[in-house]
């Protein structure tokens, strides 16, 4: 009885999907969160945010578990991927069905050492012992890859540790058997930006110097970025200059016509919310936009998705700006009709 009145009133329940991101403390868990309360109800679907080991294991938890129709992904990690593919068949098997939504914001990677170490930047890394966070994320990728390029080579597995952030800084300060330990996270990073005020006795973070000449290679693919001491007013007083990587909201190359319609759904109110995700979300959403813009060889937009939000934000450019209340005056006057 009751599923016959759901059917004739035209209801059904809400489509469960999962969003792959990261750990729950980072900016991928919580810009997951913001798309699973802000956009996913305007889409008809119930959106389950998965933490993840970060984003080379949301590439395959896409690729393969059932599901998990989106997942954020680092841009490096992405193209890791797709310049593989031209040799592995592996890769290509992953990656070839994968396809962009959108664009999202640059993430900050934080070097974080110390407070009394010699270490200051990112240049002064060479020998030094470092946990660039859990195989298959995102961090630990950046960190061996941006050593490669800065060093000329691999950084030595004994100086190379694989730790949850937590373990990571516990070790930093007690036993110091970690030099530094590397959070990928946009600004503002809850695991940075909760710590006390004392924290300063005991840790710092590091410094990118995109003038320096081993920055000349990581700069074909990273971008230098601020970190506003606005972001942690318990550890900095200026900003500084650290390396930035793109982040994307992914997803499957789907030609089932039902899950295509619920991921238009998705686009569409993905648009219609964005102003809402802007400001009540993450502050890292006020660095996204909806431009869509040309993507690396390798990449693919998802045509659906695509051609739901050029439609829309077409129709919200095309619609009538509101007009403010007139006064008799202004009315008389002829400043108003």
């Amino acid at each position: 009885m009751a599923s016959a009145l759901l059917h004739c009133s035209g209801l059904q329940a809400a489509a469960e999907f999962k969003i792959a991101t990261a750990d729950k403390r980072g900016t991928y868990f919580a810009i997951g969160a913001d798309l699973a309360k802000i956009v996913a109800p305007g889409a008809d679907i119930a959106l389950e945010v998965m933490p993840t080991d970060g984003s080379a294991a949301n590439i395959r938890h896409l690729r393969f578990d059932p599901g998990v129709k989106f997942a954020i992904v680092q841009a490096d990690v992405y193209q890791a991927f797709v310049e593989r593919s031209e040799r592995n068949r592996e890769a290509a098997r992953i990656i070839g069905p994968l396809r962009v939504i959108l664009p999202l914001y640059n993430t900050e990677i934080h070097y974080i050492a110390r407070a009394d170490s010699p270490l200051n930047y990112l240049h002064d890394l060479k020998d030094a012992k470092i946990n660039g966070g859990l195989v298959g994320s995102g961090a630990a990728f950046i960190t061996h890859t941006l050593y490669r390029m800065m060093f000329n080579g691999a950084m030595p597995e004994a100086n190379a540790s694989y730790l949850p952030n937590d373990e990571a800084l516990i070790k930093l300060i007690t036993d110091k058997s970690i030099d530094v330990a590397v959070v990928a996270a946009g600004q503002p990073a809850p695991i940075i930006a909760n710590m006390k005020p004392e924290a300063q006795k005991f840790i710092k973070l590091l410094k990118f110097d995109p003038a320096h000449p081993s920055s000349k290679r990581p700069l074909g693919i990273y971008a230098p970025a601020t970190v506003r001491a606005t972001s942690y007013p318990n550890l900095l007083t200026e900003n500084f200059t650290t390396i930035s990587v793109g982040a994307f909201l992914v997803t499957y190359d789907y030609k089932t016509e039902a899950t295509a319609e619920y991921l238009i759904r998705f686009a569409r109110s993905l648009c219609q919310n964005f102003a809402a995700l802007q400001a009540n979300g993450h502050p890292k959403w006020r660095e996204v936009d909806l431009t869509l813009p040309a993507l690396n060889s390798g990449w693919t937009y998802y045509p659906p998705t695509t051609k739901a939000i050029r439609s829309c934000q077409a129709a919200r450019a095309k619609a009538p700006k509101p007009t403010k209340a007139c006064s008799g005056e202004e009315r008389i006057l002829g400043f108003c009709s």
